[in-house]
């Protein structure tokens, strides 16, 4: 995973800074508008999130089998200090081993960690999230994007990314393509605060 971790953008590894930090730049409204317009979960239904830090998607999430993966045991102890009994959290890497442990699931989520990886771990991501879904299940991205004639705070944002591999819509949606059949991908543009989100739905 590449990331820059020293300076400023360091503190964001610590959970509570993290969370602060996503809530001041429109966090709240922008997760509630995509769990109702993209994740649409139905209660009891089976959720992997995939990279999922301190969890923060569940508290917008209703009652779901929610099952949350990162490597940082900083926002793993968070997430389960947070949420308890709604989720399972675990830290570590996602495997295929892990995977055919489990029943296949209805939704995978990977929000705001493509742009954290190169293209062949978003092609290994990807390939994990399609065996773990179910026939007709979804996954659905979330990530920073660069974009012709965008917003220069947004495109100075996205280029400081903690992530090195901020992308263009046409490379997040070939890497997708690469791997489910016709993803819908979408680029919506916040205006507060300014910045450029590239949404992609996958269907298995």
């Amino acid at each position: 995973m590449a990331q820059v971790t020293h300076g400023l953008r360091a503190i964001l590894s610590h959970p509570l800074i993290y969370s602060a930090f996503q809530r001041l730049m429109g966090a709240h409204q922008a997760r509630t508008r995509f769990v109702s317009e993209f994740i649409r979960p139905n209660a009891g239904c089976r959720v992997l999130d995939i990279g999922c830090g301190p969890a923060d998607i569940v508290a917008y999430l209703p009652d779901v089998d929610y099952w949350g993966f990162d490597v940082s045991s900083a926002y793993i102890q968070r997430a389960k200090a947070r949420f308890g009994e709604r989720g399972r959290f675990y830290c570590q890497e996602l495997t295929e081993t892990d995977i055919e442990k489990w029943p296949p699931f209805d939704i995978a989520l990977g929000l705001g960690v493509l742009h954290h990886l190169d293209d062949e771990s978003v092609l290994h991501m990807l390939r994990l999230a399609s065996k773990a879904l179910t026939s007709g299940g979804r996954l659905l991205t979330i990530d920073p994007c660069l974009e012709d004639g965008q917003n220069p705070i947004a495109r100075f944002l996205a280029k400081n990314d903690r992530g090195q591999h901020v992308r263009i819509r046409t490379e997040y949606a070939n890497l997708a393509g690469a791997v489910f059949r016709s993803p819908r991908v979408i680029v919506r543009h916040q205006r507060w605060i300014p910045y450029t989100h590239c949404i992609m739905e996958c269907t298995k």
